[in-house]
Formats: C-alpha cells, sequence, structure tokens
C-alpha cells in the first residue's frame, strides 16, 4: 500500500514491502517540473534509525566513514558504512538532532541488513531504535520550493541552508523534520513526519503548491535527476563489492579518526585505486544502461555500466560506470556497447547538469 494518495499513477512496482510509485505522467514531464518549478516524492519507504546515549557518538563515528563529531545540531552530513573487506554496506545521512541524538537514514532495501551490521558493532552500549515503520518521508523538491512552502510553516524556509534542518511546525503539524536535503540536485526539502500526519501533509503541500506547479513525481524521475547530478545509487554504482575510494567518495572518507576498515582504505587511497568509476556522455545518439559492457578502441572490455539514461535536460546519453584508472582522465574516449554497436562517449567531470 501506498501510505500517501499517490494521484493518477501510471505505473508503480513492489519494492521492499512497499507499492513504489515509479511514474505519474511520464519521466520527462516529471523531470523537467523538478527541474523548472517544484514536485513531491513520496519517498517513506527509507529507513530511519535512531541512535541515543552517552555512546551514540562513539558508535556512530566506529561504523561511519565520516567524521560525525563535526556535526552541530541542526545539520546533517553525508557518510557510508563501510564493510570490513572494502566495500559499502549503505550510504547514508546523519543527524544530529541534539546531544547524543542522532538520526540515521538509509535505504529501504538495506534496513535489515543496515540494522544488523550497526548492532554487531554496538559494543558500547548505545541506545538503538528503530523507527522505519513509524515515520514517513516526503521531498519537496525544485527551485520553487521556499517560496510555495513558506506558507506552511513558521520557519524562515529561505534560512535553511544546505544540509541543515530545523525541528518545528509545518502544515499544522508540530515536531516536523524539515531538512534542506534532497537528491535531485534541484533544491528543496525533506520532510519527516509520523505515519499518521504525513496525508495531512501531502495534501497541503499540494494545496500550496498549485500555483507553483506542484506535482507529484515518480522515482524514475528521481532517478534521472540523481543521475545528472552523478550522485551514487546504491545497488548500481555502489554496493558490498565497491570501496568508497574507487567509487569517488574518498571525501566521506575522514582518516583522522578510526572506522571500520580504515587503514585499509586509507592505504588504497594513497597507492590509487586500480579503478575508478567515472562519468561519460554519448559522442552520438544511444541510451547506455545498466549492465552494458564499456570497451577500448580495440573492442576490450575494460568496464559497465552502472547508472545510465537519456538526460532529459541535457538530451544525450549519459552514465556511470567503472573502468581501470588509465581511463579515468576527462576527455579520455571509452565506447559504449549498446546491442550490436560500440558508441563513441568521452569521460566528463560531474556533475552533467550544472543548473
Amino acid at each position: 500500500m501506498f501510505i500517501v494518495p499517490q494521484g493518477k499513477l501510471k505505473r508503480g512496482i513492489p519494492f521492499a514491502g512497499y507499492n513504489m510509485p515509479v511514474q505519474y505522467e511520464g519521466v520527462n514531464i516529471e523531470h523537467e517540473t523538478v527541474r523548472n518549478a517544484l514536485g513531491v516524492f513520496d519517498v517513506s519507504h527509507m529507513g530511519e534509525f535512531l541512535i541515543e546515549g552517552p555512546n551514540a557518538l562513539d558508535l556512530i563515528q566506529k561504523v561511519s566513514s565520516n567524521d560525525a563529531s563535526k556535526l552541530d545540531i541542526g545539520k546533517a552530513q553525508y557518510s557510508c558504512l563501510p564493510n570490513d573487506d572494502g566495500g559499502i554496506v549503505d550510504d547514508l545521512i546523519i543527524y544530529k538532532v541534539k546531544e547524543e541524538t542522532y538520526l540515521l537514514v538509509v535505504n529501504a532495501s538495506n534496513i535489515e541488513k543496515d540494522w544488523n551490521w550497526i548492532s554487531s558493532k554496538n559494543d558500547v552500549g548505545a541506545d538503538m531504535r528503530n523507527l522505519s515503520e513509524d515515520y514517513s518521508l516526503l521531498a519537496i523538491q525544485g527551485p520553487k520550493a521556499v517560496e510555495a512552502m513558506q506558507s506552511l510553516t513558521s520557519h524562515d524556509l529561505s534560512e535553511i541552508k544546505f544540509y541543515n534542518f530545523v525541528v518545528g511546525d509545518f502544515a499544522g503539524i508540530e515536531h516536523v523534520i524539515i531538512s534542506a536535503t534532497g537528491y535531485t540536485g534541484s533544491g528543496g526539502f525533506e520532510i519527516y513526519c509520523k505515519n499518521a500526519e504525513v496525508k495531512q501533509i501531502w495534501d497541503q503541500v499540494l494545496e500550496a503548491g498549485a500555483d507553483f506547479g506542484i506535482k507529484p513525481i515518480g522515482l524514475a524521475a528521481r532517478d534521472t535527476l540523481r543521475l545528472e547530478m552523478g550522485y551514487c545509487l546504491y545497488g548500481n554504482d555502489i554496493d558490498d563489492t565497491t570501496s568508497p575510494i574507487e567509487a569517488g567518495l574518498s571525501w566521506i572518507c575522514k582518516f583522522n579518526k578510526e572506522f571500520t576498515n580504515s587503514e585499509a582504505l586509507q592505504a588504497e587511497k594513497e597507492r590509487t585505486p586500480e579503478r575508478k568509476l567515472v562519468a561519460f556522455k554519448l559522442d552520438e545518439r544511444g541510451i547506455p544502461r545498466q549492465g552494458y559492457d564499456i570497451v577500448d578502441t580495440n573492442g576490450n572490455t575494460i568496464g559497465n555500466v552502472t547508472s545510465g539514461t537519456m538526460s532529459p535536460s541535457l538530451g544525450v546519453g549519459i552514465g556511470l560506470g567503472y573502468v581501470p584508472t588509465v581511463f579515468s582522465k576527462p576527455d579520455s574516449k571509452v565506447y559504449i556497447q549498446v546491442r550490436k554497436k560500440a558508441i563513441p562517449a568521452t569521460i566528463v567531470k560531474l556533475p552533467f547538469y550544472k543548473g
């Protein structure tokens, strides 16, 4: 079941116990709505863990790659959970809600895995609660988000900086997390609330945004939006077998502290990984898809596409994939094997979409 009303849904699929809203009007229309105006996503499938107590930070520092000690109350941080073998258990966002209280937001397909992993490392007695079944999450994304949503809260939304949040009133509900985060690259907010409150918030968000062109947006458009920014998707671009270093996530690995497998990851960073996750644009018309081979000029397979699409904003085929480091420099030429044709592509710097 959907947690919130889903409008005229074109397509949904079952995923992690939810019937996911994939498309309403179509990917391109929904994509452009978010880039140019305003859209709202139901992403209530995401998982939420509350970590509390005097040793909460100790546990988070041990299991996560970023330095959570730098967080002030009202700030959030992108991080990952490294495993013992050089890969990634999951990527996540860590919120410091108050002193000794942190909210960890994880991917839906990894809720049980992440919970078990963090629990197995909790030898410091931190209090852990899995709130995933009790909370809903709406992502209100687009350049008109501040103006359109201001009437729903007493907080000045323009004052909430990127990766900052407040806990306050929203759409007539108290104690809502209003977070200036999202996975689209077009600005906006993510709203965390209890399940019983989300329908009221959903309805008021659509009402407040009506004059600004708001529409419900499916997860297919969320995927094209995040890919244009070069944001990694767990299960595609990162997983248990990919290291954060080769995935270009060394910036969230802070080696001023010890964390799971930190010594090996630091050594990998210092010696340069054998392969890297790269971004590419097709030089000719075509659509790269996950799993397609990346080949060199001689037709030798050198890697594979992890994410790919026809960019709605740019009108060209774009993608991410792993290749040997020697092929990873910008302007390097590779080929994407699209069925029987090897289409030339150029390695580029991220993001694809510059706004």
